[in-house]
Order: structure tokens, then sequence, then C-alpha cells
């Protein structure tokens, strides 16, 4: 590699990384958050974007930044939608699936989320459970991850926590 084509990378993540940073803090940090697919899909998109502006020379670094807006942009209006609009969020959103529920496990559930009973019992032990009996509720989030809400002395869970998540 030519001391011109190096510097010339350098200077292209230097640029694309700050302006990264300045759309982020514009947007806000929900940008990159492990939310939904779309989010993610916005994430590899961004991720394209980055990669092409600092590897290929014939892109400039002000196209890439516009690409980069407009991607955010675009995710940041998608997400109002979503907030704003039912519609919007039951097309493009993923309902929280209850995976367990007073130490019962809903195994068609674990089907449907493509979660095997040895992630749930992994789960299990990452929150500290003992007894199946501890768990009160356990849900698939609509982001990916799993919730594990349990207790030994017998707290109820207040039931806004699970007023969003599908049940049976």
């Amino acid at each position: 590699m030519q001391l011109d084509t190096a510097l010339l990378v350098i200077i292209s993540v230097f640029a694309i990384f700050s302006i990264t940073i300045i759309i982020t803090r514009i947007f806000g940090l929900r940008t990159f958050a492990k939310m939904s697919s779309f989010d993610f899909a916005s994430t590899i998109a961004v991720g394209s974007i980055l990669a092409s502006i600092i590897i290929n020379k014939d892109q400039s670094i002000l196209k890439g930044a516009l690409a980069l807006v407009c991607i955010i942009g675009f995710q940041t209006l998608f997400a109002f939608l979503v907030r704003k609009i039912d519609l919007f969020k039951n097309l493009f959103t993923n309902k929280p699936q209850m995976l367990m529920k007073d130490g019962e496990i809903y195994y068609e559930n674990l089907k449907n989320c493509n979660v095997d009973i040895s992630d749930l019992m992994a789960k299990l032990r990452e929150a500290n459970v003992h007894q199946l009996s501890e768990v009160q509720a356990v849900i698939f989030e609509s982001t990916g991850d799993i919730s594990v809400l349990h207790s030994s002395n017998g707290t109820n869970i207040d039931p806004i926590i699970l007023s969003d998540v599908a049940q049976k």
C-alpha cells in the first residue's frame, strides 16, 4: 500500500467516524441501540456505508455523510411513526412473548421464538434462579433479549410490567 492511500484511509476513518458521532449526538443514542429488526437493518446499512467510504477511494466523504443522514433520519422518522401510529407498531415491531410463567415453561412459545430449552436454562442460571418455582415470568423481548423475573419471597409482578407481553 502506498503512503498516499494509507493517509487517505486514515483521514477517511477519522472524518466518517467524526460525522457518525455528530449524527448520533443529533439523532440520539437509539440510533445504534439493539431495538428492532428495522434498527438492525439501519445499523447494517450504516456499517456498509462506513466501510465503503473508508475503503473505496471513489466514494466521497460528503456523499457518505449524506447517506448516513438519510438512513438515520429515516430511522428516526420510522421510530416516530411506530410510537405514534398503532398500525405501524403492529406491522413492524415484534410483541414480547411469554416463555415461562409461574414456574411453567411454555414450550410452544419457545418453539415459536426459536429458543431452545437449553438457552432458557442458561438464562435462568444467569439470573441466579435455583428453583423453577421461583420464576414468575420469562419474556422473550422484542429485541431478542430474554428477561427473567423471579423472586424467592413471593413478591408479585406489577401487571403493567407484563401488559404488552403476549401470553400463550
